[in-house]
């Protein structure tokens, strides 16, 4: 009898670990709402390799490889969080229309609001990490990942977090949102970037500003650093919602139409999505609700 009973412990504890592994694994990665808009189902993953992060990208990565690679975002978010929690709608949609987002922070469990502070260090850390990824004959990514195409993106803090960065040589776009560099360098929230008005002299790419009209509290900063950028092309488009943006609208809201064409004109080539910029009936003049002024 005695030996009975050890077995079945035996067997309850095996089911325990089991059990535990199999949360664990399903805790690694969620579908966000329905897997967003896009051609491509996303997903909401915690990579091992970069668990300091949160991964949203395509469920089915089989269709990527020599001819239709992954582009990269590299995602700061607001108040400087260490995680994504505000921004999951609006960063799975942008995946969804194929590219490999990659947010500062853990990712978040259902309903979490993710603690802690941020640096925008973080940025590069997420860059570095996709490009070994490329180049890693182990990795689920391997060839798959457009190291040729890479986006610094961020939210209020995290968009002056994506100023500090946007320097880096392999960045290729830049998109800034209800942002702006500080007239009084370090006097926001504390672990803020204590950048400078010259510091917008460092961007080299295609730079694109998404305020949210004269309510937010980043549109005098984000509109100043647009009158200022004159060397590389700049567009900056505002819509009446506040500094909240519409990231937690239903995929990411307008913000995230927006975004998503920016990145698929600059770091794709689509002809298609850059008729939401330029051109006398491009979707944005066709939008009331929308204002935007561009440069370049």
């Amino acid at each position: 009898m005695k030996k009975i009973h050890r077995v079945l412990f035996l067997l309850i504890a095996l089911a325990a670990v089991f059990a535990n592994q199999l949360t664990a694994q399903e805790s690694a990665s969620r579908v966000v709402e329905d897997g967003g808009t896009g051609e491509y189902k996303a997903i909401m993953i915690s990579e091992p390799s970069l668990a300091t992060h949160t991964v949203f990208r395509p469920q089915d990565l089989s269709v990527f490889g020599k001819k239709s690679k992954l582009p990269v975002i590299a995602w700061g978010n607001g108040a400087c969080a260490n995680s994504p929690w505000e921004h999951i709608n609006f960063l799975n949609e942008v995946a969804s229309h194929g590219f490999l987002v990659i947010a500062i922070g853990p990712m978040p469990a259902e309903g979490e609001r993710g603690g802690g502070r941020s640096q925008s260090s973080q940025l590069t850390d997420a860059i570095d990490w996709a490009i070994a990824q490329n180049s890693d004959k182990n990795s689920p990514y391997y060839k798959k990942v457009d190291v040729e195409n890479i986006a610094v993106s961020g939210m209020s803090c995290g968009g002056l977090q994506t100023l500090e960065m946007a320097p880096d040589p392999r960045v290729t776009t830049v998109v800034v949102c209800n942002s702006g560099v500080l007239p009084t360098p370090g006097g926001g929230m504390p672990g803020m970037p204590a950048l400078v008005k010259d510091d917008l002299k460092k961007l080299h790419t295609p730079t694109l500003y998404l305020l949210g009209g004269e309510t937010d509290i980043a549109y005098n900063n984000g509109m100043d650093d647009y009158k200022r950028i004159n060397h590389v092309p700049v567009y900056v488009a505002n819509l009446d919602v506040g500094h909240g943006g519409t990231y937690r609208e239903p995929h990411g809201g307008e913000f995230a139409k927006v975004a998503t064409a920016w990145y698929q004109w600059q770091m794709k080539g689509d002809e298609e999505a850059s008729k939401m910029f330029v051109g006398d009936d491009c979707g944005l003049c066709n939008d009331d609700e929308w204002k935007f002024e561009s440069k370049n």
